[in-house]
């Protein structure tokens, strides 16, 4: 396993197993096969409510804690310092340990300095070995890391090769913040499993479509954490570190970038609306 070392010196797995859209029901099977498997890096959040199930996985599974980095995130309707610092302890309970590796602020929406502040509190407490956001867009971005204490670790962002985030990878860089890529597979819109590029490329590496696409993301340095309920499919994600695309298949890969969502836009009301009622 590759890991990055975030810009608070702690290392972390380049891949891990994310657990959006996976059921309370489903979610402590397939974080335990995800670790038989091999993942060590384990993604979640409260608004997906599966942290109990994450925790119980990851409480059963038989592999030391210390060797488990486990990612949250604090949603909207717990922005604020004091409803931020009640949920990060919530979460804990949910997860049964008593850190995190890394917390995030879920969107950029309700009072997130408030929440950052409460989080930096839990950082330097020991509850969370690093903090940073999730959905934030350049200026927010910005905005927000010219104004904290601590300067955000990673920023978990819609990024797949439809929409590379070259622009917000070359602004992160001045903060020395990470991309995460939540929807790596685009969530197979745009006929991503059936790209006659990625096809192409994996033919050349006995590779899938998806495994050729992690890998592009992965020698771009950026954090991924695909999903799957299918333990042979997360094995299939997790075998990409046996095989290097080479300068042209990056560049070929890199000329289906469009720099538009597949998903939403924080810049569309109607959508920040429902984002900000969701889970009420």
């Amino acid at each position: 396993m590759e890991k990055v070392k975030l810009n608070n010196g702690i290392e972390m797995p380049i891949l891990g197993y994310g657990v959006y859209q996976v059921t309370p029901e489903e979610c402590e099977r397939c974080v335990s096969d995800a670790i038989s498997v091999g993942y060590r890096s384990i993604d979640t959040a409260q608004a997906y409510h599966n942290e109990e199930g994450v925790g119980n996985a990851i409480s059963k599974c038989g592999v030391p804690r210390e060797e488990l980095f486990i990612t949250t995130k604090v949603w909207i309707s717990n922005a604020g310092y004091d409803k931020a610092k009640a949920s990060i302890d919530e979460s804990l309970r949910k997860l049964q340990s008593d850190y995190v590796d890394l917390l995030l602020i879920h969107q950029p929406f309700g009072d997130y300095y408030g929440t950052y502040r409460a989080m930096e509190e839990a950082y330097k407490a020991g509850k969370i070995r690093a903090i940073g956001v999730s959905n934030f867009y350049p200026d927010r971005f910005v905005d927000l890391a010219e104004f904290c204490e601590i300067t955000p670790a990673v920023n978990q962002v819609e990024t797949h090769v439809f929409n590379q985030q070259a622009k917000l990878q070359e602004v992160m860089k001045e903060y020395g913040t990470r991309i995460m890529s939540w929807g790596p597979f685009a969530e197979g819109r745009n006929d991503f499993f059936t790209n006659s590029t990625l096809q192409e490329i994996g033919k050349e590496y006995g590779k899938s479509v998806a495994q050729v696409a992690l890998r592009y993301l992965i020698q771009r340095d950026i954090i991924v954490i695909p999903k799957s309920t299918h333990k042979e499919r997360m094995a299939e994600n997790f075998n990409v570190f046996d095989f290097t695309l080479s300068p042209e298949d990056m560049s070929a890969i890199a000329s289906l970038d469009n720099a538009e969502t597949l998903f939403f836009s924080h810049y569309d009301p109607e959508m920040v609306k429902w984002l900000i009622n969701y889970g009420k």
